[in-house]
């Protein structure tokens, strides 16, 4: 691909194209103060020792048939889980538990901390899931953009290796929103990359499109049909790269790269009715 640096900046940067992101982010905040105020919830639980290191969990009333992982987007250099609280209630509903973890955010540290850092999120949700309600052995994962991209990474880990007590399969499946698999290209995006500090070597160590899945756990993409052009070449990538394990790859016309969240929250949606099937509802 020919480009020059401003190029890749319009290929991969949503808040250069969508130009009301900030009350996108504004109504998500306030969104997400009314699901905490109005759901059961756990805040602020550590999964591991630092600060960062905490999410926040929404059981599901009554017997929960499942607990999704939510991983938030910012080019794993922004926003919080506390804004992203607004994508349980439709869920929880439906009666999928919801976990919404934190992480470190770059520069203070590189993607692949923020890799394992989710590596020890899904762990202990993995150990921990039936203390909130949750069944056993019933663990999925929803990602958006930076967020995709890890969950993608979730499905290419050999947990026995990272822990010994863990099964082959702790992901049962994941769905990526808007996802990054051949972080390659960030390095040449130089509004993001001048904080995430990319180079080949490192980018390469993290790109789900260059890594086999570690089992037949099925990945389930979606991509707004307004985004920058950068993500769909990304989906495409995943889709010939990981080839029968996609299992679906769902429509979103007319959203951008942030507004495809609000299909996330609507229960008549394609990609929430993808949600439910991919946990066996």
């Amino acid at each position: 691909m020919n480009a020059d640096k401003t190029d890749y900046d319009l290929l991969y940067n949503p808040r250069l194209v969508v130009k009301d992101y900030q009350a996108i982010f504004d109504r998500w905040e306030k969104d997400s103060e009314r699901a905490r105020a109005r759901l059961d919830c756990y805040l602020d639980v550590p999964y591991g020792t630092t600060e960062a290191e905490k999410l926040d969990i929404f059981p599901a009333p009554g017997k929960s048939r499942g607990l999704l992982a939510y991983i938030h987007g910012g080019y794993w250099r922004s926003l919080d889980k506390k804004r992203f609280s607004f994508v349980a209630p439709a869920l929880v509903e439906a009666g999928i538990t919801v976990a919404v973890p934190n992480y470190a955010l770059c520069p203070a540290v590189q993607v692949e901390d923020i890799v394992m850092q989710m590596v020890q999120a899904c762990a202990w949700l993995y150990r921990n899931g039936g203390n909130f309600g949750a069944p056993a052995d019933r663990l999925y994962l929803c990602g958006h953009s930076a967020g995709g991209h890890l969950a993608a990474m979730m499905l290419c880990c050999e947990w026995p290796k990272y822990s010994p007590d863990l099964p082959r399969k702790v992901i049962r499946a994941a769905l990526s929103i808007s996802g990054l698999y051949d972080l390659a290209e960030i390095v040449k995006v130089p509004s993001v990359n001048c904080d995430v500090r990319l180079d080949e070597k490192s980018a390469l160590k993290v790109s789900p499109a260059f890594l086999p899945p570690a089992t037949d756990a099925p990945l389930y993409t979606a991509v707004g049909g307004e985004e920058n052009e950068g993500f769909h070449l990304q989906n495409r990538l995943i889709g010939e790269r990981w080839g029968r394990l996609r299992e679906s790859d769902i429509p979103c016309p007319g959203e951008n790269h942030f507004t495809v969240l609000d299909q996330l929250c609507n229960p008549e949606s394609g990609l929430f009715k993808s949600v439910l099937e991919m946990t066996g509802l």
